[in-house]
């Protein structure tokens, strides 16, 4: 007696590759909303752990309140809680949608942008770290205060 088995669907076929950005999509979309109606500003939303301990601000700290400005059309007052989200947020967006497209199999706008990005994916993470800490150290210098999450 012969049995034949079928062998499982790899992680990048159909379905999956398209449920994982959606999944994310949505959940991001649901947090947005819930920043959008209740006020982190004035409500209590638990201090950052490194803030919380140090006095320091890490790169994301105000993040949620820059989000809440964010839906409501002030980019000014999301750019004092944290700059570099701010700056980010549309990068991010554009991101996502060329993940989306991508799991769809479509051909994204900018598509030799994409390919770059596959090439150098390793050096560009390692680049956004970078990035990151020295927003925080910035952040955190008594001249550039400015630069604070305003919190």
């Amino acid at each position: 007696m012969t049995t034949t088995t079928t062998p499982a669907p790899s992680l990048g076929s159909g379905r999956s590759r398209v449920a994982e950005p959606v999944r994310v999509g949505a959940a991001v979309l649901a947090a947005t909303a819930v920043l959008a109606v209740g006020n982190p500003n004035t409500t209590h939303v638990p201090l950052c752990p490194l803030k919380a301990v140090t006095g320091l601000d890490c790169p994301l700290c105000g993040s949620l309140r820059a989000v809440h400005a964010l839906t409501r059309g002030d980019v000014a007052g999301a750019a004092n809680h944290n700059l570099l989200f701010t700056v980010s947020a549309p990068f991010l967006v554009l991101a996502w949608a060329w993940w989306l497209l991508d799991s769809l199999d479509q051909r994204p706008p900018g598509t030799p942008l994409v390919e770059a990005y596959r090439r150098h994916a390793t050096l560009l993470r390692w680049v956004a770290v970078a990035v990151l800490v020295t927003f925080a150290v910035v952040r955190n210098l008594a001249s550039m205060s400015w630069l604070g999450s305003t919190a």
